[in-house]
């Protein structure tokens, strides 16, 4: 890697790293250990190379400061992407029953609506649609019921390396009105399977 490559690719960094607050010159300069004049040819170079190549990012300077920004053409797919169900929060009740299938997996949709109280249908197709969660077989018996578990995206999503990696309820620092619901909910939980 040449020296003015390896430069640019210190410059693309910081500005990766810096998200939406960006950098200034006089930053990055201070950084990589150059000039400042030599940051703005940088700069420059990195533009160019980025319209040249019709990257889907470019650079922006805002109030001095750089940072990398999506292409405005591609806005669109930006707004589909913010508000497909996989990038949308989760309901309280939809973490209880995520709470549910992880501790007690392979279940039933019946056996979750046992442990919540309440019927668990449109929390469960939430869940699968964020991927969360996933067939994972059938119980045996009539009607063969779909049994859910979770999927690698959940590991993924929550930072765990397997359902070992759970934590131990007991162990969890909660003040006293949540330790008491979520003894409760366990109880329930464990007294029903």
């Amino acid at each position: 890697m040449s020296m003015q490559a390896s430069k640019l690719a210190k410059i693309e960094g910081l500005l990766f790293v810096t998200g939406d607050d960006g950098i200034s010159p006089t930053e990055m300069a201070e950084l990589v250990e150059i000039s400042e004049d030599e940051v703005i040819q940088l700069l420059e170079v990195l533009s160019e190379q980025m319209a040249k190549e019709e990257r889907g990012i470019r650079l922006a300077r805002l109030a001095n400061r750089y940072r990398l920004t999506t292409k405005v053409e591609h806005a669109d797919m930006y707004k589909k992407l913010a508000s497909s169900p996989i990038h949308g929060g989760l309901s309280r009740a939809a973490l209880e029953t995520l709470a549910i299938v992880a501790y007690k997996q392979p279940i039933t949709r019946a056996e979750i609506d046992e442990v919540r109280g309440v019927k668990s249908e449109k929390a469960l197709q939430s869940l699968v649609s964020k991927l969360l969660i996933e067939e994972c077989g059938r119980a045996s018996g009539t009607g063969r019921a779909i049994l859910y578990g979770t999927t690698p995206y959940f590991l993924d999503h929550f930072g765990l390396e397997s359902l070992a990696d759970l934590p131990d309820l007991k162990e969890l620092d909660l003040n006293e009105e949540e330790q008491d619901e979520t003894d409760l909910f366990f109880e329930k939980l464990n007294a029903d399977l």
